[in-house]
């Protein structure tokens, strides 16, 4: 059966079902396929129960299997002529929509109609605006990298800011209100305690040895 259905896509009707006809059939027909095999073991179950019944009976379960097989052979190939001749009636008929039948949002084609030149020219700009959107938003992502090591900069300089007028404030505490001169206070002071600690080591290490 499944060898006889139809290769027709269908797209159309899929866009109005949701689904493709042929995938509908195809349920049916499995669905089917199971109801008939549960019966047959049913049937089976059956059988084997009646024939457990009689006195003296030489009839195994084997050979009722395959009775039961041959018969669930002979029903599944009806099954699959009826069922071919049934998707057909399905899919041309039932679940087919005529050509010229128009989905509620494809009006506007029947409106505003476009010919082939039109539509590749259309598919042609659809590409081209794609495009620009992916450069602008490439050109919008740098800029923000950029805007963001703009604010890194800018705290860094706040913080060199700050540290400028530090070192004005303690210039101004002792007597030294140029920044350069505040600048050569600083270092000779840290010449100072640079010097100081020096002594300091060389003394513990002189008590360590005494």
């Amino acid at each position: 059966m499944e060898g006889e259905m139809s290769v027709d896509p269908m797209t159309y009707e899929a866009q109005f079902f949701g689904f493709t006809p042929q995938t509908c059939m195809l349920r049916i027909y499995i669905a089917f396929q199971d109801y008939l095999f549960e019966v047959m073991q049913a049937v089976e179950q059956v059988i084997l129960k009646k024939l457990g019944d009689l006195p003296g009976c030489e009839i195994s379960p084997v050979q009722v299997r395959k009775c039961t097989e041959k018969f669930l052979g002979f029903m599944k190939g009806r099954f699959d002529n009826l069922f071919g001749k049934m998707e057909q009636l399905f899919l041309q008929l039932i679940l087919r929509i005529p050509p010229n039948i128009l989905l509620p949002e494809d009006k506007p084609q029947e409106l505003h109609p476009c010919s082939e030149e039109e539509f590749r020219l259309l598919q042609e700009e659809i590409e081209q605006l794609q495009e620009k959107y992916k450069t602008e938003l490439g050109t919008k992502q740098a800029l923000l990298a950029e805007l963001e090591e703009q604010k890194i900069m800018q705290a860094q300089l706040k913080q060199t800011l700050v540290l400028f007028d530090e070192l004005e404030n303690a210039g101004r505490d002792h007597g030294t209100s140029d920044f350069r001169e505040s600048l050569v206070f600083m270092v000779q002071n840290s010449r100072k305690l640079q010097t100081i600690r020096d002594t300091v080591e060389r003394e513990g290490k002189r008590m360590k040895i005494l």
